[in-house]
C-alpha cells in the first residue's frame, strides 16, 4: 500500500504535532495510531508502522538535547537496558494480542501522572544534586524493565511511564524529558525488529509520518530548554488529561 498524495501531507502535518508532543510529554502516538488505522493499515501493521517514525524523532530529539548539554548519559544508559529487554517481550506480544486492556490501563495511570504532576511533590529536590543509591538503580531497572514491555507493546502514552518513573526522582522535566528520548529510540530499534521480522511494517506511510516526526523532535528540544521546567509541567497536564478522557471515553 503506497500513500495516496493526500495521505503524504496530513502524516507529515500530523507527525509535526506528534513529534514536539512526544519530546515535550508523551502521548503522541495516540495521535499517529488511530490516524493509520484510519488510513487502512491493521492495528497490527499500524503499530510497526508507528515505529518508524518514532525511532527517527528521537534520533533527531537526542541531538538536540545533548547540543544544549542536558543528557545526563550516565542516567540514560542505566535505564536503557532493561527497557531493550522490556521491549522485545512487548513488542512480541503486540503481533497477537489486543491492545484495549492496556489503553484502559494506561488511562488511570496518566490520570496518577496528572494527579502527581500538579502536586509536585518533588519540586524542593530539583535545585540539589542527588545520588542515586543502590536502591533508587535498582528501582530504576525494575521501572524500566516495565516501560520497555508497555513501550514494545504498544508505545502511545509510554512517555508518561518515563515521566512517573523518573519525576519520583526529584529531577526536572528538562532531563527527564532528554532521558526519554534516549530510552525511548534505544528500545525502539528493538521492537522496530520485531514488527519488520513479523512483516508489519507500511514502509510509503512510515517514511511520510517519520518526516513530520522528525521534524517536531528538532523543535521539541529548543522549546523544553527555552521553556524549562514549568512550561512543560503545564504541557504535560494538559496533554495528560486531554488523552486520559479520549482513552476512558472513547477507546
Amino acid at each position: 500500500m503506497d500513500p495516496s498524495l493526500w495521505q503524504i501531507p496530513v502524516l507529515f502535518g500530523v507527525g509535526v504535532v506528534a513529534g514536539i508532543l512526544n519530546v515535550l510529554a508523551g502521548g503522541g502516538s495516540l495521535l499517529t495510531l488511530p490516524l493509520l488505522i484510519f488510513m487502512g493499515l491493521p492495528s497490527a501493521m499500524a503499530n510497526g508502522t508507528n515505529r518508524i517514525a518514532i525511532f527517527c524523532q528521537n534520533l533527531f530529539a537526542i541531538r538536540g538535547f545533548r547540543q544544549r548539554g542536558m543528557l545526563p548519559m550516565n542516567l540514560a544508559l542505566l535505564c536503557t537496558p532493561p527497557a531493550l529487554l522490556g521491549s522485545w517481550w512487548g513488542a512480541n506480544l503486540a503481533i497477537s494480542l489486543d491492545d484495549q486492556l492496556f489503553k484502559r490501563l494506561l488511562a488511570l495511570i496518566m490520570l496518577g501522572v496528572l494527579i502527581f504532576t500538579a502536586l509536585d511533590p518533588m519540586k524542593r529536590f530539583r535545585r540539589q544534586e542527588r545520588e542515586f543509591s543502590l536502591r533508587r538503580k535498582l528501582v530504576l531497572v525494575v521501572s524500566f524493565f516495565g516501560v520497555g514491555v508497555y513501550g514494545g507493546f504498544v508505545q502511545a502514552g509510554v512517555g508518561f511511564l518515563v515521566i512517573t518513573a523518573l519525576l519520583a526522582h526529584g529531577l526536572d522535566l528538562v532531563r527527564i524529558n532528554a532521558i526519554k528520548v534516549f530510552v525511548i529510540f534505544a528500545y525502539t530499534f528493538i521492537a522496530l525488529g520485531v514488527f519488520i521480522y513479523h512483516d508489519q511494517i507500511n514502509y510509503g506511510l512510515g517514511f511520510a509520518l517519520a518526516a513530520g516526526n522528525s521534524l517536531g523532535g528538532m523543535l521539541g528540544p529548543k522549546l523544553a530548554v527555552d521553556k524549562g521546567h514549568d512550561w512543560i509541567k503545564k504541557v504535560v497536564t494538559i496533554t495528560v488529561a486531554v488523552f486520559a478522557l479520549k482513552l476512558l471515553f472513547f477507546p
